[in-house]
């Protein structure tokens, strides 16, 4: 599959997405459907599409701020339930498909692994001061030109 997945003795091993985390392939599951769109009569006869789900609420693998940020990045992609749902039919190939969808799982999670950056708060430069003062000069100047006329 990917460099994610190892094969042990026919088994496959865990997935590991960063060097402490990893999901157990029980966890994920994978429907096969039959693709959308262009391919003739390929696409009619063969289920090449691959539905994988992954519980990301009910998962053991995953730590509660990992969880929180997994749910947050998958958006629509998550049901009701916590359920993260992918799809995956642009190649021709099952296999190929089942490989893209799992790809973009691991991507997904080592995403949501990576602990966010906090801001280091700044000053504004002297500059942008400066250039905020003059645009405020300037709109209070037309503002007192238009003032300045009467329409009798």
């Amino acid at each position: 599959m990917t460099e994610a997945v190892a094969k042990v003795a026919g088994r496959a091993a865990s997935i590991w997405i960063t060097g402490r985390l990893a999901i157990d392939p029980g966890e994920i599951h994978e429907s096969f459907i039959r693709a959308a769109g262009p391919g003739g009569q390929h696409v009619n006869t063969t289920s090449s599409a691959v539905q994988l789900r992954f519980d990301v609420r009910h998962s053991p693998s995953l730590s509660d701020d990992v969880r929180a940020r997994l749910e947050r990045l998958a958006g629509n992609r998550l049901t009701r339930d916590g359920v993260l749902v992918l799809h995956a039919q642009g190649e021709r190939s099952q296999k190929r498909n089942r490989e893209d969808a799992l790809a973009r799982l691991v991507a997904l999670v080592r995403a949501a692994a990576r602990p966010p950056v906090k801001r280091k708060p700044t000053k504004p430069t002297k500059a942008s001061k400066q250039r905020r003062l003059d645009s405020k000069k300037r709109h209070g100047a037309l503002k007192s030109l238009r003032r300045g006329q009467s329409h009798d």
